[in-house]
């Protein structure tokens, strides 16, 4: 089965200011899209991945189907997957929860830079809410990815093309990955030092991380958002990969975004001013 990345999800209470805020950060994000199940988004897509603003309009808010519940910030970690069916098998046989007797099947309308609009369609399994604490895990089958990957959204201002990380900030970084060890198996962790967490390397380069939260404000230089959270885990840290690092930070300081940390490799956006998320950026 894949472990390859196909996006991250950014929960969000108000998708016009979280379009707003990202934006400033640079992005160019798709025309605002509208899920079958009620939530709508805008994403910022990039060479093989991408990143997911995902709210619900008030025009929706009583869709038992279109909220996840979780307190907004990063939410959702997602594996591509050739075939979702065959995903889903191999997530039972291996002892993984999952929801449903099956994966779920839906639908956005995609406006196109033509102006046209077609249906993208997608199949996901998702792993049991009972296993993530605080978001989601799943794994996604598009049956359109032609739609998605628009090259007139892949240029980006901040010279983004690729996620190269998703961080957790974890009391119990072992016991809180142990999900993702089931769900595969194959995938190489290594103990990081000080005993600081763990972290595994995904198909395509990108990695996993799971951080005490002594590690998390040493990697990232600042402190994960402060919310309403259960459990010992929850993601907190993103970092993307750019081409041009003294670029982004030019574009930062005319936009009058702060940068939070800046040790010369990596630039640090605050939660404050990302949805929650600590927004990191390093050079290809």
């Amino acid at each position: 089965m894949s472990q390859r990345l196909d996006h991250v999800v950014i929960a969000v209470r108000d998708l016009d200011a979280a379009t707003r805020a990202y934006q400033r950060l640079g992005f160019t994000l798709t025309p605002r899209g509208h899920h079958s199940l009620g939530s709508s988004n805008n994403l910022a897509m990039f060479g093989t991945d991408y990143l997911e603003l995902l709210g619900v309009e008030p025009r929706n808010a009583h869709l038992p189907t279109a909220d996840w519940g979780h307190p907004p910030g990063l939410a959702g970690l997602v594996f591509k997957v050739p075939d979702a069916e065959a995903a889903y098998a191999q997530l039972r046989e291996r002892g993984v929860e999952v929801e449903g007797e099956a994966p779920r099947a839906f639908h956005r309308p995609v406006t196109l830079p033509d102006g046209s609009s077609q249906d993208a369609r997608f199949s996901t399994v998702r792993v049991a809410t009972q296993r993530i604490a605080n978001g989601r895990v799943f794994l996604c089958q598009h049956f359109t990815p032609q739609l998605v990957w628009q090259p007139a959204w892949q240029d980006h201002p901040n010279g983004v093309n690729a996620v190269a990380e998703y961080a957790y900030v974890s009391t119990d970084p072992e016991a809180d990955s142990a999900v993702l060890r089931e769900a595969f198996p194959d995938l190489q962790w290594r103990t990081l030092a000080e005993g600081r967490g763990y972290a595994a390397g995904l198909e395509g380069g990108a990695e996993v991380r799971y951080l005490t939260p002594e590690g998390f404000q040493a990697h990232y230089g600042v402190a994960p958002a402060d919310a309403n959270y259960k459990g010992t885990s929850r993601a907190a840290g993103l970092t993307l990969v750019t081409r041009d690092l003294q670029a982004l930070r030019a574009l930062l300081e005319r936009n009058g975004v702060r940068i939070a940390h800046d040790d010369g490799a990596r630039i640090v956006v605050a939660p404050a001013d990302a949805e929650g998320v600590a927004l990191a950026f390093r050079a290809a």
